[in-house]
């Protein structure tokens, strides 16, 4: 009876997908996904989104590690960048069509916007180190670095487990986890500024405030993605 019903569902939703095709020219690509459950949907944004972060951390730890082609991988991280807007502006795109949605609407939409936002605070690091010419990584940035990277793969697992909220004391030591590199990068913020305030170059100063605020922002977004996180496991118990 639930098979019957469920394809029953289905006929209707790709029915008028069918009609609506013909006013705004869909593509099968829209079709399918119109007719496949909403909250798959949304999730596969997340995941997407996720892991188009990790391809920026990637990116962003070889331009503190290395000195050669900055430039280029500086480029590739804003291409990534004009990626994640497009998930985001897609995945709001759905979210006003969708009249049912797994989990709250405004979570949909602030977790969302948080993930596109770590990739701009990552990215706008980037083109600092790159429009500043920068050539000597201070070692706090590259530590900082590592922790982005980090934070991002953790929440990696905890995005993927959310679908169907399996193994939710995985999720939650991830989320831990972020709030534990959280710490360490706020430890090595205020030691960077104090010892470029020790150091007295004031152009040098300003170049790497700047940066380290960048840093200490994508951090912040990972933090703001795991409470994200917990609050969708707190609504679900």
């Amino acid at each position: 009876m639930e098979s019957l019903f469920y394809i029953y569902n289905n006929t209707i939703a790709l029915n008028r997908l069918l009609f609506r095709q013909l006013d705004t020219h869909l593509t099968p690509s829209d079709m399918l996904r119109g007719i496949l459950p909403k909250e798959y949907a949304f999730f596969d944004y997340f995941n997407q989104m996720i892991n188009t972060n990790k391809e920026i951390s990637d990116l962003f730890v070889l331009i503190m590690s290395i000195s050669d082609n900055r430039t280029e991988l500086s480029k590739q991280i804003r291409v990534l960048v004009r990626h994640s807007d497009y998930l985001s502006r897609s995945c709001t795109d759905l979210l006003h069509k969708t009249f049912l949605t797994p989990i709250d609407r405004n979570v949909i939409f602030t977790l969302v916007k948080r993930l596109d936002n770590l990739a701009d605070h990552i990215n706008a690091a980037a083109f600092r180190v790159s429009a500043y010419d920068v050539n000597d990584i201070r070692i706090e940035a590259l530590e900082f670095s590592k922790i982005i990277q980090s934070c991002v793969e953790v929440l990696i697992i905890a995005i993927n487990d959310l679908n169907k909220l399996k193994n939710k004391n995985q999720i939650l030591e991830c989320c831990k986890r972020v709030h534990e590199l959280d710490n360490q990068a706020d430890e090595i913020h205020r030691s960077a500024v104090s010892g470029l305030f020790k150091e007295g170059e004031l152009l040098h100063l300003i170049k790497w405030k700047e940066i380290f605020e960048r840093l200490e922002k994508a951090v912040d977004k990972c933090e703001d993605i795991a409470c994200i996180i917990e609050s969708i496991l707190i609504e679900d118990s």
